[in-house]
This record gives structure tokens, C-alpha cells and sequence, in this order.
């Protein structure tokens, strides 16, 4: 006898998913800054977990451009990861014909199960359907599992980077990689 498959999809975002997709990126901070920034300066708790809510579900309700989108990956009901698309932002991508995978994050807990890979092929068809040729996004230098991931999905580097100081100060500078790829369409 076999089992069922499991309930597993990718939707575009609705404004009820604020806290799920804050708790989901709450959770992925620790592991991503480890080593970068300090723990305690980490947002974490209910306090950090309600301004972030607040912040997802006000950028949900006005997305700024049409072309603004979040995808959420769905394990039943649960959300367990998501992913942001829209124009390309860099000075040298021309926002009509290039998009820009702003973010592409999945629960740690969650990895592994083919969240990402839906997330990825969700996103790009996304991209696509809203007549984007070329889609970039950057990724920290360090972060090879997300490196591979995408270069096994057909994205690659192309000769662009950045450092981000991500305190203001500019004790925390992180070095960032760009990548690309062709959308289908």
C-alpha cells in the first residue's frame, strides 16, 4: 500500500501570511548572519516577531509595483518558505526587461524537501508571466549551499558584486555575488 504524497504547493502571498512569513524569516536570520553579526543583535522574540508581521503585511497590502510579488511555499497549510520578485534594481539592469529573485528563503527545518526547487521554478514563472527576459539576484560569497542550489538550476555568476554594510556603521560589511539567468517566455 502506498502512502499519499504530500500537500505541498506555492501561491502567491496574501496579507494573512505576515506572521508565518515573519516567523519563517526569524528563524532563518540566526543561521544566515551567523558569524557576520552578533546574536544579540539578531531581532528574535514576540516583540521582533510582531514588527515584523507588521512590516510583511503592510508590504503585502502596497507592493509599491504590480510587478512586486512574494510567493509563499506551502506545506498544507503551513508556510514554509517564500520568495520576492520584481524589477531589477542595479544601475546596469534595465527594470522593463530585467527582474530582479529579491530573496528566496526556506524554514531550516524544511530544507531538503523540494520547497526550494518550488519556490525557484515559481518564482522564474512568475518573472516570466510578467514579460521579464533575464532575472538576477545576489547571493552572500560565503553562502555555497545557495550558491549550488542556484548554479544546479541553470543560474550563473556574472561579473558583478557589492559589499553591504549591514549595520550603518560599517563594522558589518557583507560581500554579495550576482547571479543570472534566462527566463523562459
Amino acid at each position: 500500500m502506498s502512502s499519499p504524497g504530500a500537500d505541498v504547493s506555492v501561491r502567491i502571498a496574501w496579507a494573512d501570511d505576515a506572521p508565518a512569513i515573519a516567523r519563517v524569516q526569524l528563524r532563518t536570520w540566526p543561521e544566515l548572519y551567523a558569524g557576520l553579526v552578533p546574536a544579540e543583535a539578531i531581532p528574535s522574540g514576540p516583540e521582533a516577531e510582531g514588527a515584523a508581521a507588521a512590516a510583511w503585511a503592510e508590504s503585502l497590502q502596497k507592493p509599491g509595483d504590480a510587478r512586486n510579488r512574494v510567493l509563499v511555499a506551502l506545506e498544507r497549510n503551513r508556510v514554509v518558505g517564500f520568495a520576492i520578485t520584481g524589477p531589477a534594481t542595479d544601475p546596469d539592469r534595465d527594470p522593463v526587461a530585467d527582474a530582479e529573485l529579491r530573496e528566496l528563503t526556506v524554514d531550516p527545518g524544511e530544507r531538503g524537501q523540494g520547497h526550494g526547487s518550488r519556490l525557484l521554478q515559481a518564482a522564474a514563472d512568475t518573472m516570466a508571466a510578467d514579460r521579464f527576459g533575464h532575472a538576477v539576484t545576489w547571493v552572500m560569497a560565503g553562502d555555497d549551499a545557495l550558491l549550488s542550489f542556484l548554479t544546479g538550476a541553470g543560474w550563473a555568476t556574472d561579473s558583478a558584486h557589492r559589499e553591504l554594510d549591514l549595520d550603518g556603521t560599517g563594522a558589518v560589511r557583507v560581500k554579495q555575488v550576482r547571479l543570472h539567468t534566462r527566463l523562459a517566455g
